[in-house]
């Protein structure tokens, strides 16, 4: 049987916290529910310490100086104080579905199969939030790929480099990995990173370890949707939504340095990294910037940055 550590960053989230921890519980196969309090400044630290009490599988922490370090830091600190051989994330306003380890049972049986991933469904928790995302996103019921696959087609797929469009990222609620993997290439979350790090960290995973494919057609957990939702708040190509993109790129194109990546994706690193570089230039320095990256490879116009917004 599997022995999975659930590990849930916390921050501000006491209205959503427990219903988050109940639903990890019943598994068999969760050894433990790790909490990481990331210096919260609403109740969340009560609700964590009373379900500690309450619930022998529930273990609570919180960073050395007590202090805000982010979700990334948090996931890190969580991957340190977990014991189980496998792990798994849930974000704190977030839930498990009764079906979210029905695949992991059997495809983990094969040895070589170091994560499986799957389907997020999407429960509206508050009215603005519904508008702020519907506004933003694809009013889908699911986050999910097109269709289903493994090892470096995960990875082409997750950089958009596979012939059928492989569709969008995987929700990190959605997957579980072995320890083993991550810890034999020190795969962690950049820290840097305030957001995106879920998206950088498995991109990486996808390089390196060899994911699999589970239930893609169906919820396997749900994605609360409300008010304080940070991704919502990001105006695309404004100057915070280019530069959180260029911080996420960046950290891609370092990784990817040193690494025998396929040329497609090397240069679709470098150019997303480059477009949202020279997103972060202004005046007459930014267009001629722009011109001489255009000419140099036509192929960075069709970047995520839209180099219309001059």
């Amino acid at each position: 049987m599997l022995d999975i550590s659930v590990i849930i960053p916390v921050y501000n989230a006491g209205e959503f916290l427990e219903k988050s921890v109940l639903s990890a519980l019943p598994f068999e196969e969760v050894q433990e529910v790790v909490l990481i309090e990331d210096k919260s400044t609403d109740h969340s630290l009560e609700i964590c310490r009373r379900l500690a009490n309450e619930h022998s599988k529930v273990k609570l922490f919180q960073h050395p100086d007590k202090e805000n370090h982010g979700a990334a830091a948090s996931r890190n600190l969580g991957i340190e104080k977990s014991s189980g051989n496998f792990i798994t994330f849930l974000d704190a306003d977030d839930y498990y579905l009764p079906n979210r380890f029905d695949a992991e049972k059997k495809i983990f049986e094969d040895p070589k199969i170091d994560g499986v991933f799957g389907a997020i469904g999407i429960e509206y928790l508050t009215e603005k939030g519904k508008q702020e995302f519907q506004s933003k996103f694809t009013d889908s019921a699911l986050t999910t790929v097109n269709y289903q696959a493994e090892g470096k087609e995960v990875f082409r797929g997750l950089l958009g480099l596979t012939p059928k469009t492989f569709g969008s990222f995987f929700h990190l609620n959605t997957l579980t990995i072995r320890r083993s993997a991550i810890d034999k290439y020190h795969l962690r979350f950049n820290e840097i990173l305030r957001v995106h790090q879920d998206s950088d960290f498995i991109i990486k995973l996808a390089y390196h370890c060899h994911l699999k494919s589970g239930i893609i057609d169906q919820a396997i957990a749900i994605r609360g949707i409300h008010d304080d939702n940070r991704i919502t708040k990001i105006v695309k190509y404004s100057p915070q939504y280019n530069q959180r993109q260029n911080l996420f790129w960046n950290s891609l194109y370092e990784w990817a340095q040193p690494l025998p990546l396929d040329a497609d994706a090397s240069q679709h690193i470098y150019l997303q990294q480059k477009a949202f570089e020279l997103s972060l230039k202004k005046g007459i320095s930014k267009k001629v910037s722009i011109l001489v990256a255009i000419l140099k490879n036509p192929n960075i116009l069709k970047t995520r940055y839209r180099f219309n917004y001059f």
